[in-house]
């Protein structure tokens, strides 16, 4: 993943100096991952570390994407000792694949996430059925679903999911195509770590390939990429970006985007200012590779995929940490819209949390 964001960020910054549109040095490039690997040392959940000294560390289970962690810091200085919690990425309880989250226990202070602090998402039982539906009626109309999705984590979703609906019938017999080279590294890792599997899912227990089925497709090269274009009839095609600003996902877009039998489907958070959120919003007219290409496929979005957990996970969540907290003295919120964390500080406080929403470069003190 290191290696995929500093290609993009090195080719952006290519592009801008090409078309004359002045020059951003990338935040890191090629080498500057490479090195950084050479350094990563791999700590399993639930085994403390020394950072610094007075400073120990524990990676608890977040349950958002397969190895992602909320961290503990237990603080010592002068005698006193204080934890500080970080949340990261909040998973769902019930998602496919990955276990569910594991609240830390206790906290002095917390540092949380607010992504989707102002409302719930749909079932994973609704979202599997209206997923079943949009490639039932876009296949009817002998189209494509181009699905947007993260290389890791929502494809390896997506492709459960369809996996799950094949086998039942759900859905027609038409070819599904993950068109993503970094996508497919990823779920050679998932396949690596079963022990990290959610156990009383069904079709764990019952599937010896969660990734592998007759339909399913991987297109690594980029002439098999190109054939997809080429190809007739319907079919489902996953690619990264997740939110439709780099990879080969742009190239479906801009041949598929024009065509009013085609679904695009998105099943994940689309940032403000990104192309999936023009998407999202049915603007007519979508701007890929400097070209003015016409909106007209069907757009499509399901929240129930979505790997973060929604107001009342996160609120539930927060009340485990609590319950074993009878310091907790602030909530810190962060990775959120200004306006989702405003309304979620809101829910909280109304909980009777001490809540605030650090802006950028300010202090705060437990």
């Amino acid at each position: 993943m290191l290696a995929d964001s500093a290609h993009i960020q090195e080719k952006d910054a290519e592009f801008l100096a090409k078309h004359k549109k002045g020059f951003i040095e990338p935040l890191y490039g090629m080498r500057h991952a490479v090195r950084t690997m050479e350094l990563m040392v791999g700590v399993p959940y639930n085994r403390a570390f020394d950072v610094v000294p007075g400073v120990r560390a524990t990676y608890v289970d977040a349950g958002h994407i397969l190895g992602s962690a909320s961290v503990v810091l237990d603080c010592t200085e002068s005698g006193k000792a204080k934890r500080l919690v970080f949340s990261g990425d909040i998973g769902r309880t019930g998602l496919a694949i990955v276990r569910d989250p594991t609240p830390p226990e206790g906290a002095d202070a917390l540092i949380m996430e607010s992504t989707y602090g102002n409302r719930d998402h749909e079932s994973v039982e609704g979202a599997r059925a209206q997923l079943a539906q949009v490639v039932r009626e876009t296949a009817a109309r002998g189209g494509r679903v181009l699905i947007p999705a993260f290389a890791v984590g929502r494809t390896q979703e997506m492709i459960y999911a369809l996996h799950g609906l094949a086998r039942e019938g759900a859905i027609p017999a038409i070819p599904i195509y993950v068109d993503s080279p970094l996508a497919i590294d990823a779920t050679t890792v998932f396949e690596m770590h079963p022990e990290s599997f959610d156990r009383t899912e069904e079709m764990v227990q019952k599937a010896k390939e969660l990734f592998q089925f007759e339909l399913l497709h991987y297109t690594r090269d980029v002439e098999e990429s190109k054939a997809l274009s080429r190809a007739h009839g319907p079919m489902v095609i996953i690619a990264a970006s997740g939110m439709m600003e780099n990879g080969r996902i742009l190239h479906h877009l801009a041949q598929g985007a024009g065509d009013p039998r085609n679904t695009i489907l998105v099943v994940g958070f689309q940032a403000e200012h990104t192309l999936g959120r023009r998407v999202v919003e049915r603007q007519p007219v979508l701007h890929i590779f400097g070209d003015e290409v016409p909106l007209h496929a069907r757009v499509e979005v399901i929240d129930g995929y979505s790997a973060h957990a929604d107001r009342t996970e996160m609120i539930s969540w927060l009340g485990r940490v609590k319950d074993k907290s009878p310091g907790l003295a602030a909530v810190w919120l962060v990775h959120g819209e200004a306006a989702v964390q405003d309304e979620f500080k809101d829910t909280l406080v109304a909980r009777g949390y001490s809540v605030d929403c650090p802006e950028p470069h300010t202090r705060r003190a437990f």
